[in-house]
């Protein structure tokens, strides 16, 4: 696990249309799966943030969600199978 929590400097563009408090809330919602061991990817970030903004509605959300799920459950049956 990273030892720094730093989504907004990876990816300073996903958050550049957010205020000082929707960025915080962003940031928490992310820290909470951060602290229980998930390493950030910018999929899984840009996912909430495109809900944050309103890009995207809840479905939309969830089905990215279980999509990038699915893929990286695949990706681990593969790689331990090899």
């Amino acid at each position: 696990m990273a030892t720094k929590f730093d989504v907004v400097e990876r990816w300073p563009e996903l958050f550049e249309q957010f205020d000082a408090s929707e960025c915080r809330a962003i940031v928490q919602s992310l820290a909470s799966g951060w602290h229980e061991g998930w390493e950030p990817n910018r999929e899984d970030v840009e996912n909430l943030t495109d809900l944050a903004r309103g890009a995207i509605d809840d479905d939309e959300y969830m089905r990215r969600v279980r999509q990038a799920a699915e893929r990286h459950r695949k990706a681990a049956l593969a790689s331990a199978g090899s």
